[in-house]
């Protein structure tokens, strides 16, 4: 049954399924019942398709209820049921990996588990998680209600506010961090923790962690709870600041991943080696696994800032149960997440013009799409000769083996005139030539599938940038928006000068990062190189050996 509602917020369509709404726009709506959080119905101008529940009020007659239905539904959550308490932001996985995505029954209480309406991670900037409107967490940055928001400023002050983002999905807000460079996010009475950025000649730079450490993952190891039920895989984790072991599952790494995420706004997450639905357990994928979760600690440990993390800290070094559920909860009970993780940041004094901060973050964004094609392009490359190794490489190899193992057997048709030393070094020059097709067969686990673990690091590292700088883009707008209304009479300049001050910081933020990201880049690529080369020169040169030996039977014939 179609009901009229009201546009609380201003939507723009962002595909051909969803339409435009303006705010206080008459609505219908076809059905009052949402799907996945999204209501289908037509707007003022006739145009019909999909728009957020949340933002709209469904209009009810005074006979049926003397007071407005509001939709609350929380954008970006698809589907999720609003009776469920939102008391954790911790997102639970696919429930078809029993080693990744078990009950957390053997490490934690269910009831602080609140799962995700597809079970899947829904990205925003760096592939954040979108904060709930309705947690009761005190860091969330509230969608307000327009009237709640004129309440909270004088009349005298109600012309002179930077207008918000219009398309509150998008990741400047879900972020926080609008909230923070318009100056709605409070100050904390006591900061505990502090990261320095520090400025170097090449610009802005995360002050290193003063006890840097590393980090070991080893021993994969299958194993078995509820009499055989349950089969996991565990690692050994060790620190080489304690060198005290700790064994981790991988929905151990998932629920820091999802913590980092969610507290570290501004910074480049590395991404998660991808789950498997089936093969599990199979020798090559626990490999592979492991490969890339060793790639993920070592970014982490050298990481400035993710390395200092105390929910990091917890994960590494935490070996007794019930310690680690304290830790994990005060984890997730963190403040200083999001658009407050900003307040933690003690920038340089150092003055930067933002239009130079602007043309360096543009230049690093047509940096960042040239290397992610580039790292595309290799990573096509480098699968398609794996793909050869392991299939046309060898059976060439062995057709040609073959072929000499045919011409010796015909030699020894003909047995006066035969010589069993000349068919003796064919038949053996054939099996050398198998024997290469098997070695082209295995080489890629010794250069190319590092090769690639790498550029898939890269590839999630490279993938979590435009969010960010489009962080920094929302900043600058309300720089100079705020800057306009100053000029014109509408703010106060120490207003305006507040929003710059503040955009300075997220702008410190990511040249910091972008920083880091180059000492990495080039630390990263050159062992890459240097590895592959070593092994391509180490793999010829047997090759070369086999065959000098073959060809040494020839010179006795």
């Amino acid at each position: 049954m179609s009901v009229k509602a009201k546009a609380l917020y201003t939507f723009l369509s962002e595909n051909k399924e969803e339409i435009s709404i303006q705010e206080n726009e008459e609505l219908v709506i076809f059905d009052e019942n949402s799907v996945d959080g999204w209501f289908q119905g037509e707007n003022s101008r006739g145009e019909r398709g999909l728009f957020p529940a949340s933002y709209v009020e469904i209009i009810r007659s005074r006979s049926n209820s003397n007071v407005t239905d509001c939709s609350i539904s929380p954008a970006g959550s698809l589907g999720k049921d609003s009776s469920t308490p939102n008391t954790s932001l911790h997102y639970q996985q696919n429930d078809y990996d029993d080693d990744d995505y078990d009950d957390w029954d053997d490490w934690d209480d269910r009831s602080t588990v609140v799962e995700d309406a597809d079970h899947t991670r829904s990205a925003g900037a760096n592939g954040h998680a979108p904060q709930n409107p309705l947690s009761n967490n005190p860091n969330v940055h509230y969608r307000p209600k327009p009237a709640s928001r004129q309440d909270s400023i004088s009349s005298s002050r109600k012309g002179s506010m930077v207008g918000r983002n219009l398309n509150r999905f998008s990741s400047f807000v879900r972020s926080g961090v609008e909230a923070f460079v318009l100056g709605d996010v409070p100050m904390m009475a006591k900061i505990a923790e502090s990261y320095t950025i520090d400025m170097s000649p090449l610009g802005p730079q995360w002050k290193e962690n003063p006890r840097p450490f590393s980090c070991s993952i080893e021993d994969p190891t299958k194993q078995t709870k509820f009499k055989g039920i349950k089969t996991y895989i565990s690692y050994r984790v060790t620190p080489s600041h304690t060198g005290h072991p700790v064994y981790r599952r991988y929905k151990h790494f998932d629920w820091l991943y999802n913590r980092l995420l969610h507290k570290f706004t501004v910074i480049s997450v590395p991404h998660l080696p991808e789950k498997q639905a089936t093969g599990r357990f199979e020798d090559d994928f626990i490999e592979k696994r492991k490969r890339r979760l060793i790639l993920w600690m070592n970014h982490m440990t050298s990481h400035p800032v993710l390395s200092q993390y105390e929910g990091f800290e917890h994960f590494l070094m935490c070996a007794d149960d019930k310690q680690w559920k304290l830790g994990k909860r005060r984890a997730e009970k963190d403040e200083m997440v999001g658009a407050h993780f900003m307040l933690t940041l003690q920038i340089p004094n150092e003055h930067q013009d933002l239009q130079d901060v602007e043309e360096r973050v543009d230049n690093f964004k047509s940096f960042a799409k040239k290397m992610d094609d580039s790292v595309m392009q290799l990573t096509h490359v480098a699968s398609e000769l794996v793909r050869k190794h392991l299939g046309g490489f060898r059976k060439e190899f062995q057709r040609l083996g073959n072929a000499f193992q045919a011409i010796s057997q015909a030699f020894t048709l003909d047995p006066p005139h035969r010589s069993d030393a000349l068919n003796n070094a064919i038949s053996h020059t054939g099996r050398t030539y198998e024997n290469i097709g098997e070695m082209f067969a295995e080489q890629p686990k010794y250069d190319l599938f590092h090769m690639l673990d790498k550029l898939s690091l890269y590839q999630g590292l490279l993938a979590n940038f435009p969010d960010i700088i489009h962080l920094q883009k929302g900043a600058f707008a309300k720089v100079k928006e705020s800057q306009r209304m100053s000029d014109e009479g509408k703010m106060d300049q120490d207003e305006a000068d507040g929003i710059r001050k503040r955009c300075r910081t997220v702008g410190f933020a990511l040249q910091a990062e972008m920083s880091h990201f180059h000492q990495r880049r080039e630390v990263d690529f050159k062992d890459m190189m240097q590895a592959y080369l070593r092994e391509q020169i180490a793999f010829y040169q047997r090759v070369v050996q086999q065959l000098e030996r073959t060809l040494r039977m020839y010179d006795c014939l």
